[in-house]
This record gives C-alpha cells, structure tokens and sequence, in this order.
C-alpha cells in the first residue's frame, strides 16, 4: 500500500472516530440534559392552575372555572387557513426548525437594533408552547435556556402537527379566549372552521400583546396588526395578492359572545359546589389546577325545575326547589331563586325561612318513636302553653282526633302537645339526628313544635329525605368524586363521603312515611297527588303566609319547594301553590323513575289513651 493510500486511510478512520465520538457524546448529554428534564408528552394533558372543570351525572359540562381552555380543537381538525395565518405571524419556519430558529433570533435582534426597540421576537412556537405549559413568563437567561432545552425535546418527542395543534389549544388570545377555539367563539361567535381570512389573521397577530391588540379593546390596533399578518402570509406565499388586498380592506365584522362554560348553566347549584370544594381538598391541590368535579346534578331536571319556579311562584315572589337522593343524600337538583344574573342570592342554601308545619315532622318522629300510635286520641281545641296560644288555619278546631287526622289536617294544638307529651329535648333530638338544629341551636320553647325556629331548604328537604330512606339520614352533598391531573382521584364519595346515620327506627320511618302518605291523599297536601304514584308529604305556611313550604317524596327522590318574599312580606297565599309547583315538576320528571311503593306500615296493636284537656289560659 502506497505512503498516500495509507495517509487517506489514516484520516477515514480519524473522521470516523472523531465523527463517532462526537455523536457519542452528543447523544450522551442530549439524553443526559433530557433525563433532567420534564416529560414533554406532558402537554397533551397541561392545565393552568386553579382551572376547574364541573360536570353532571351524565358528564356534560356546567362550567369551567379559572383560566381554562373552555373549548379545544380536535385532533387533526386545525383549518388550512388558521393554520398558515399563526405560522407567518409567530414562526414562518416552523416546519423547518428543530425547535428553536438561530436565523429568526438573529433576525429579530437585527430588526429590533433598527427600530431601537424591541418590536419583534425570536422565540419559536415550540418555545412558546414549553413555556406556557413548563416554565414561567420570567424574562431570565436561566428561562431562557430552559425554554430552548425544552423546545429541542418537544420536538423530539412531538410531531409538528402535535406541535401547532397544542399551541393552538392552549395560548392566551385576549378577552379571556385560551385557544383558538375560544378565540374564535369570543370574538365572532364562530368556529375555527368557519373563520375567513381577515379573521383568521386578526386573531393570530394576538399573542405576542392580546390586551393590546384585542379588537375588543383597542379595535385600530387589531387592524393594524392584521394588516401585518396578512402582509407576512402574502409573502409567505400562502395567499395572493388579491386575497391581501381584501382581507386589509375587510370591516371588523365583530359578533362578541361570552367565552363557553363561562357561565353556569346552573349557577345557584355551582355556587355551592365552589364554597364546599375546599373542604375536600387541601389548599395546594385546589392551586395545582386541572380539577374535574363530578357532581351530583341533573341537569336536565334543574332547567326544569327552574322553570317550574318562574312559572308556578304566586305573585311576584321567589321561590327554591331542592331535590336529593335519599338513599345517597346526593343533591340532583338545586334552585336558588327565579333569576342568578339579577340576584345571586341563594334561597335554597342561604336563606333561613320558618319551616312552618313541615316541622311537625320532628314531634310526631319523636312521639311516634316514644310509642305513641297513629289512632291515638287527642284534643284540638283552643289553649295556651305558658302564655302561647297557637291557633290552627282559619281558627277551627276538630275536638277529639286521632294523632293521624291531626297531622293529616296539620292541627297546631296537637303538634305542642306532641312536645309537652314527650319533652323538648326528645324533639331536639330527633330533630338533630335529621340534619336540624346542628349549626344553629333549637330553643326549648313551645312555638318550637310549628317551626318558628328558621331553616334552609337545603336542611329541611334533606331531612324529609332521611324519613324517605327509612330513617336513615344521609347528609346532603352535590360530590360524586373529584379528579386531579391525569384522572387521579382526589376525593370519591364512595370511600370519603360520610357514612348514613341512624336517625329513626325503620318501623317509626315507615309510620311516618304512611302518615305523610295520607297527607297527599287527603290532607293539606292533596294539590300534590299524582295517580297511580305513592307520595309522601307535607305542608308548611309561617305565619301571615310569609313562607309557603311543600316537602315531598317518592321511595326515589325528595323534593322541597319553598316560596315567599326576602324582605318577609305576606304572600297573601297558601302552602297549596307549593304542592302544586311540586307536582308541575315532578309530572316532567316521573318518566325517570319507576312507579314504587313505600313500605307498609308496621301492623300494632291499636290504643286510644285520651289525652287529659287542660283550661284555656289567659
């Protein structure tokens, strides 16, 4: 071999070994830099903090709170147009980086020295979209690098597609839009899809300033950047002149909407989901963000239910419907007032109203658990309990009556003999055991027994469904189970939840429940009756009808319907608007339910102990 053939020789393998150890080493602090770094698939799962997703039972969205994406695109589904628009705008050689562009920084600093200001950036998509989703907006060196490190892995890791399509979903274009869905939505009341050119444009000349440039803020700041989007498409080639010429012409043909899931769709039940979530979670898993709350609504039912509310209130008042499952004391429905936009307060969960004769429900348990029976005999007639002289609507009085006819007829004299017969603390007590008077404390004083202490509708429906469950209360909560990032579970009721509580023996909730049955049949609360179904329920109206209360229930559902005035007003009307209201919305609901029956009343041996009739008292 000649002196040349071996020189050639020598430098090939040099090559090759310098070649290969410089790939060696490459590829070793490439993996070495990524092995420090995040998991860049991450992105297709990212959530800002305190974002807050709300859904149904049947997993329809509610809301979403914080600075969420409300709307994404589907994969593969990104417009052409859209498409080529962000590409001139933000990074025109997108395609052809790895992540980070040397010519465009250069560019951009040669630009910028020009106009002696920083008019132009460097960064690329991709470092854009690792610093929304890993880093900080800091304006550090040290970001800096990271954003590069974490640009050059995504694209690794990612196609261009996966990319854009990312960055798409996830950056803030103004006026509360993250995402070009959203933008879309918010500023013409569109989808991606059918955005034209001038509006695709408009919309991508926003992230590098969207409160500046939002046409809804500054609307000749919009066009002009527009403008310069369309001048760098044109010149990119992905339109022509005439389409330039147009699209600078075009008028903003804005049509503002509210950015989807900003609002409620049912604001009265999210309002209480917001107040009880942090007594679930700890204060940093609510900050992290990413939360799914499945709750316990049905939306369906609450539209109807809100309906029933504007449409059926007597007069002018206000009213709340309240509906749980008694078997799990989850909240199905929950309606605060006629309109949350023109009031928030909530008169379902907020508002402490005299529960009128649906008290009785808690002398009669206690008297009925004591042994009193159902056809015992006992005296309505006028009397007075240490100076309280309660009276019965329109002042008429029965005589002897059986325990039954009198709640049936929701006799006052009978229900404060109740709580003389048995003493208040038996009444505080089984009241306490049903949900009531825990947070605010019973009196023991006569005007007890027909509810002149005032509770929520929320406590006083949860109750009623206790006696519904066979006696057992379950406390009322609108969580079915909460999610954290990736689907991990936080909170379920099913292992956190609270646990169902004895608060009558079955055979005193089942008397109670055929007592209540009889109300419907042929008491107060007749305008309730539905044929063929078993309901059970009561009537409640304060004094001078400032409150008027229905409490119902299927074996099924518990439902609580209240009206009346905030400011305390008589409504000059009846607790039977109530019932009826009651029977308007379960009518539009039954179909759900099938057609079941209480259990029977257990059989006892039948007593007649006479109450002993004490004189009126001045």
């Amino acid at each position: 071999m000649s002196r040349k053939s071996q020189l050639w020789l020598v430098l090939v393998a040099s090559s090759i070994s310098v070649g290969s150890a410089a790939a060696f080493t490459e590829s070793f602090l490439g993996k070495s830099i990524d092995s420090m770094l995040p998991d860049a698939t991450k992105v297709t799962s990212f959530s800002r903090p305190g974002t807050i997703t709300i859904l149904s039972t049947n997993k329809k969205v509610i809301q979403k709170l914080g600075p969420t994406t409300r709307e994404k695109v589907e994969q593969g589904s990104i417009p052409l147009l859209v498409r080529q628009a962000f590409i001139a705008a933000e990074d025109r050689r997108f395609l052809d980086h790895n992540g980070v562009d040397l010519w465009g920084i250069a560019r951009a600093v040669v630009s910028n020295i020009r106009q002696g200001a920083v008019m132009e950036g460097g960064s690329t998509i991709t470092q854009q979209l690792a610093r929304m989703v890993f880093l900080s907006q800091d304006r550090t060196l040290t970001r800096k690098f990271k954003e590069a490190a974490l640009a050059f892995k995504l694209e690794r890791q990612l196609s261009k597609e996966k990319i854009l399509e990312q960055y798409l979903n996830y950056v803030y274009l103004g006026s509360g839009a993250y995402g070009i869905a959203d933008a879309a939505w918010v500023y013409f009341t569109k989808t991606p899809k059918e955005l034209s050119l001038d509006e695709a444009a408009l919309i991508a000349g926003l992230p590098p300033a969207p409160s500046i440039y939002s046409p809804l803020v500054n609307p000749q700041f919009a066009l002009k950047r527009r403008s310069a989007v369309l001048t760098k498409m044109h010149r990119e080639g992905f339109i022509s002149a005439e389409e330039l010429s147009s699209g600078i012409n075009s008028p903003l043909n804005l049509k503002p909407a509210t950015p989807k899931f900003f609002n409620s769709a049912a604001p009265f039940f999210t309002s209480l989901v917001a107040k009880q979530l942090p007594r679930l979670l700890k204060p940093e898993q609510l900050e992290i963000g990413g939360l799914t709350v499945r709750t316990s609504l049905n939306l369906n039912w609450q539209k109807k239910a809100q309906q029933v509310i504007r449409a059926h209130s007597p007069g002018d008042t206000e009213g709340a419907i309240v509906s749980i499952d008694p078997k799990t004391g989850l909240i199905r429905v929950l309606v605060g007032g006629k309109n949350f936009e023109e009031n928030q307060f909530n008169r379902a969960t907020q508002a402490l109203r005299s529960p009128g004769s649906t008290f009785k429900l808690f002398p009669y348990s206690a008297a009925l658990n004591q042994g009193t029976q159902p056809e015992d005999i006992f005296v309505d007639n006028p009397r007075c309990w240490d100076g309280y002289c309660p009276k019965n609507f329109g002042d008429k009085y029965m005589g002897k009556v059986s325990l039954s006819d009198a709640f049936t007829n929701s006799l006052n004299t009978v229900a404060v003999q109740l709580v003389e017969k048995v003493g208040f603390q038996e009444v505080i007590s089984t009241a306490n055991k049903l949900g009531i008077g825990n947070s605010r404390q019973l009196g023991k004083y006569y005007p007890l027994a027909i509810g002149a202490y005032e509770q929520t509708v929320l406590e006083m429906t949860a109750a009623y469904a206790g006696v519904a469950n066979r006696g057992i209360y379950m406390k009322p909560t609108p969580f079915e189970e909460v999610l954290g990032p990736n689907n991990v579970i936080l909170w379920s009721k099913k292992v956190d939840g609270e646990k169902g509580q004895l608060a009558l023996g079955k055979d005193v909730a089942d008397t109670m429940n055929w007592m209540l049955q009889k109300v419907v049949k042929s008491g107060t609360g007749k305008a309730a009756s539905i044929k063929g179904w078993s309901i059970a329920g009561k009537t409640g109206t304060s004094e001078g009808g400032r409150d008027l209360w229905f409490i119902g229930s299927i074996p099924q559902l518990t439902t609580g319907v209240w009206f009346g005035y905030d400011n305390n007003t008589e409504t000059k009307s009846g607790s039977g608007e109530a019932a009826w209201a009651w029977k308007q919305f379960m009518l539009q609901i039954k179909e759900d339910f099938e057609s079941l029956k209480f259990p029977e009343r257990p059989s006892t041996k039948t007593r007649h102990d006479i109450t002993i009739e004490k004189p009126l008292q001045p």
